[in-house]
């Protein structure tokens, strides 16, 4: 009897502590290093009760200001404002990551100034990273051990525009090549691999009205629809894909309340993982804005918006468990912990956690 007994408690403690180790997801968090941050931060965090806990410092560098993982999970990718790399105001650090933290890999100067956002294929063959203040892009192979090639492809956004300033912003591979929202140009600009190195695509400029602003942008299922966030006149607009490659504007919304009249720099966009819902930061006004997609046509319904409990919700995310949204709210220097209610798609909030400066923030899922 006493033998039963013993492998029933044994069997529920495993059972335990396999229920409690799945209910925990990693959250990796850049910064300014400003307001006393010490660079790269990572957090547990509890898919079951919304919890933030053992905050860590991953890697002290400067201004990790933008994350990407590969989608192997095996390796993360972060911008450095540095004037380390001759001809560079930036790089990007190649990190493998490991049980007990990340070991970096190498680390590769961008050749543009102020890399501002790092996007990477899905095979994890290519990374691209955006560089702001002079409006470039820089192509890097990767190694089969998540390296970062030396001397990558530099793309010149400035030479595309006599007149408007180029501002690169945001790079995302798709199966239709290389997308790179150009906040400065009011465009997001199309390229594709032709075995050699990216080129111009057929479609090469998704265009915007004169002084949207272009931030950040994602592709809903299947890459059928493409939404991008305004900074400069707080809109998001909807782009339709067609048979032949091609996107076509569908339709434009704000993101602001009829009735807010200050100043508002929209920031960051996400989708919900079921695509049924979007999301984005209003730097201003201080809010997330909730729309419903619809999944057949594109377009958007405005179900409201939510306080993000802070000042300048610069980045968010949406958990693993796709239950909780976060926010980093830089001026602040907290993050704000949302419960999400699948169903409806609206916010509730429940707590925050200090720290300073956050800008990014990355799950590892």
């Amino acid at each position: 009897m006493k033998k039963w007994y013993l492998v029933s408690v044994l069997c529920c403690l495993i059972l335990f502590i396999s229920c409690k180790e799945e209910s925990n997801s990693k959250l990796f968090v850049g910064t300014f290093s400003e307001n006393g941050s010490e660079g790269l931060y990572s957090y547990s965090f509890n898919t079951k009760t919304g919890k933030l806990a053992n905050k860590k410092v991953e890697a002290n560098i400067k201004d990790p200001s933008f994350l990407a993982i590969s989608s192997n999970k095996k390796y993360l990718y972060a911008i450095e404002k540095t004037t380390e790399f001759k001809g560079s105001k930036g790089a990007v650090i190649a990190y493998e990551i490991e049980k007990d933290g990340l070991k970096e890999i190498n680390t590769v100067g961008t050749g543009g100034g102020y890399p501002c956002h790092v996007g990477i294929s899905e095979k994890g063959d290519f990374l691209a990273a955006s560089c702001y203040s002079d409006g470039s892009l820089s192509i890097y192979k990767i190694g089969e051990n998540g390296s970062l090639q030396q001397n990558p492809q530099y793309i010149d956004h400035k030479i595309l525009d006599t007149i408007k300033t180029s501002r690169a912003h945001a790079s995302l591979f798709t199966p239709d090549g290389l997308f790179t929202a150009d906040l400065g140009l009011d465009a997001v600009k199309r390229y594709i691999y032709n075995g050699d190195k990216f080129v111009k695509g057929n479609q090469r400029s998704l265009n915007l009205p004169d002084g949207a602003g272009p931030r950040h942008f994602k592709f809903g299922v299947n890459e059928k629809f493409l939404y991008v966030i305004n900074e400069l006149n707080s809109t998001i607009t909807v782009f339709q894909r067609k048979e032949n490659g091609e996107y076509i504007s569908l339709e434009t919304k704000s993101t602001l309340d009829k009735d807010f009249k200050g100043e508002n720099f929209c920031a960051d966009i996400h989708l919900s993982k079921d695509g049924r819902f979007l999301y984005g930061s209003n730097r201003g006004e201080n809010t997330i804005v909730i729309f419903k997609v619809d999944t057949e046509t594109g377009k958007l319904t405005l179900i409201g918006r939510e306080s993000v409990q802070g000042d300048w919700p610069r980045n968010f995310a949406i958990d693993p468990s796709n239950a909780f949204l976060l926010v980093g709210n830089q001026k602040t220097n907290n993050i704000s912990v949302f419960k999400r209610d699948v169903e409806q798609g609206t916010l509730k909030f429940l707590d925050e956690v200090k720290l300073p400066s956050p800008v990014c923030l990355l799950f590892l899922e």
